[in-house]
């Protein structure tokens, strides 16, 4: 994937080469800062551009995506309430939504757990990704590359 910016706004390119891994994934965590509008409306664009290019696969809809707010320890500083993002991401998008802080270890394990159960409530037919996840739950197992 290529960012690059036009006239102020950054602008996403998914190249066949480049992005045929995320246009074929089988599940989704957007990540973005709670105290940063910025890092949430990129991913409002990567949200955009995951459903624009996969419109017309038969399981476009079955795809999980989970929003993760991070820093969930700075929940002063957040640029908009929790039930509002939350509202936004679960109604509208249609997306799981969890909070985390990896500075605390707060439900770190629960998005793992989130994006698991949105794969099983979609009736999302790859067991061999579910096999993965339930792997991942297990305490002191978990990996992010």
């Amino acid at each position: 994937m290529t960012v690059t910016r036009n006239e102020g706004e950054k602008e996403v390119e998914w190249l066949d080469a480049r992005c045929r891994g995320v246009r074929n994934a089988s599940a989704y965590i957007l990540v973005y800062d709670i105290c940063c509008v910025e890092s949430f409306e990129y991913v409002k664009m990567i949200r955009q551009q995951i459903v624009d290019n996969r419109e017309g696969s038969s399981s476009s809809s079955d795809v999980p995506i989970l929003v993760v707010g991070s820093k969930r320890d700075l929940q002063r500083q957040r640029f908009a309430q929790r039930r509002t993002v939350s509202v936004l991401v679960k109604k509208t998008w249609k997306c799981g939504y969890v909070e985390c802080s990896a500075k605390f270890n707060w439900h770190v394990l629960l998005l793992f757990k989130e994006l698991l159960g949105i794969a099983v409530t979609r009736g999302l037919r790859h067991n061999h990704t579910s096999i993965r996840l339930q792997g991942a739950l297990h305490t002191n197992r978990c990996s992010v590359m």
